[in-house]
């Protein structure tokens, strides 16, 4: 699907803002409220949305730890790949599991309250999984920058 600048400037304001009313995204993004509701359901049934989320301030709630954990495995075949990806993948803690090159194979950042949480996290379901050959954590002391919208390639013809 080709994106048009309006499409790009949908998107940049409800990354920014995803309660917005259509009625005031129209007039961010220059359209009347119809066609901007017509290309925001385009961009939604296309996939281009993937959904709508609300942001939670996590130390409010008490999960104050942040964990960066380096996995390495002892095999790197398909099975075992996917074995330990079905294996992560569901546990709440872990906000995002990547497979990535280099030393290690995967990297993950768990969120969780206490460090005795992240012992039992780490001793009951990460050092129990098959082929695990080394794991790696780093604690997180401050946060420098996160951002949550995405940046957008620029649309043909716009520079």
């Amino acid at each position: 699907m080709k994106l048009d600048h309006i499409d790009h400037k949908i998107l940049k304001h409800l990354q920014e803002n995803a309660r917005i009313t259509n009625a005031d995204l129209a007039d961010k993004v220059g359209l009347s409220p119809t066609p901007c509701l017509r290309r925001l359901r385009r961009l939604e049934n296309d996939g281009i949305i993937k959904g709508y989320h609300t942001e939670v301030n996590r130390e409010a709630l008490g999960v104050n730890v942040t964990v960066i954990i380096l996995v390495k495995l002892e095999r790197e075949d398909d099975k075992t790949l996917r074995e330990f990806e079905n294996a992560i993948k569901d546990r709440e803690e872990v906000m995002e599991c990547y497979l990535v090159t280099g030393k290690f194979d995967y990297f993950i950042r768990v969120l969780i309250p206490t460090l005795s949480a992240y012992e039992a996290f780490l001793s009951e379901t990460i050092l129990r999984m098959p082929n695990i050959a080394t794991v790696e954590s780093s604690f997180t002391l401050r946060e420098v920058t996160r951002k949550i919208v995405m940046p957008l390639p620029k649309p043909l013809g716009m520079r």
